[in-house]
């Protein structure tokens, strides 16, 4: 008596429920994409995916069961894109349903051996062959991938694609991923404005600070950088691949309809905590 009463959340609050979305880039069980799928089939919304290779659908396939949807699609190839263009098509009229939401999330990144096993090369360093089909792949596909699906969006759809919480910091390991998760933000405003012209269809991003999956374990030095990322968070916790993941999944909700052209920074108040006294002190007192 007297306290507060909570209001129970409603069932479908996501309102994806009976809408279908379509996710590009799960690797397996730790990655993003998965636990963004996790989240829509507990909202009854049906997942499509679409995967690399054939050794991936397999993968895949083990965790989201024999009746999902899976494709194969290697974005660096503009056939495979049109190929699952139609295929996702075909689907889409067979179910007599468009596809609400697209997400992507894909990243590559063309390092030599060598950076792999002696540690990154010096940025200006970067040959044009690694810089040109990374941008490829982890960028230039969300365009080409929209532009190929847009003819089964739902005129109201949402896009999300995974950045980074900043590209504006000259992390030596992340190298030049992080000017083209730059350029993959800036797309996210010419490709709203595209596509106002004929849709209603969003695009927003995630972007993520240090998270613990198998993509990001293959970049040179990134343990030291994540330990590091978990002391400045204001909580002393590093962001959950989980916390990601429920980001996505209000951004491709209609109760995120107002966000267009936006990044939703997830980073646990790092961005804010450079200074931190104990971070600080550390240093300091290691340099005397």
């Amino acid at each position: 008596m007297g306290g507060k009463r909570e209001t129970p959340m409603p069932h479908d609050f996501l309102q994806l429920a009976g809408k279908a979305v379509l996710i590009a880039g799960v690797a397996n069980k730790k990655s993003v994409a998965w636990h963004v799928a996790k989240l829509l089939k507990e909202a009854d919304c049906t997942v499509l995916y679409s995967v690399r290779s054939e050794a991936r659908r397999a993968q895949v396939q083990k965790l989201a069961g024999p009746d999902a949807p899976v494709f194969v699609c290697d974005v660096e190839f503009d056939e495979q894109i049109e190929r699952l263009a139609g295929e996702v098509a075909d689907w889409c009229r067979a179910s007599d349903q468009p596809l609400a939401g697209l997400v992507h999330s894909i990243a590559f990144a063309d390092y030599d051996p060598a950076d792999l096993e002696h540690g990154p090369r010096p940025f200006h360093e970067t040959t044009r062959q690694q810089f040109a089909r990374t941008f490829g792949i982890s960028c230039y596909s969300l365009v080409a991938l929209a532009n190929a699906l847009k003819g089964v969006l739902a005129t109201d759809a949402s896009v999300v694609a995974i950045s980074i919480s900043t590209t504006e910091m000259a992390s030596e390991n992340y190298g030049y991923m992080a000017p083209i998760k730059a350029a993959l933000d800036s797309s996210l405003a010419f490709l709203a404005k595209s596509f106002s012209r004929f849709s209603r269809v969003r695009f927003n991003a995630v972007a993520p600070g240090l998270l613990k999956t198998s993509a990001s374990a293959g970049i040179p030095g990134y343990v030291d950088s994540y330990l590091y990322a978990e002391k400045a968070t204001l909580r002393g916790e590093a962001v959950k691949t989980e916390e990601a993941a429920a980001a996505v999944a209000f951004l491709l909700s209609p109760r995120s309809s107002g966000m267009n052209a936006q990044r939703l920074v997830i980073d646990a108040g790092m961005r804010v905590n450079y200074f931190d006294a104990q971070i600080v002190t550390a240093v300091v007192e290691k340099a005397d």
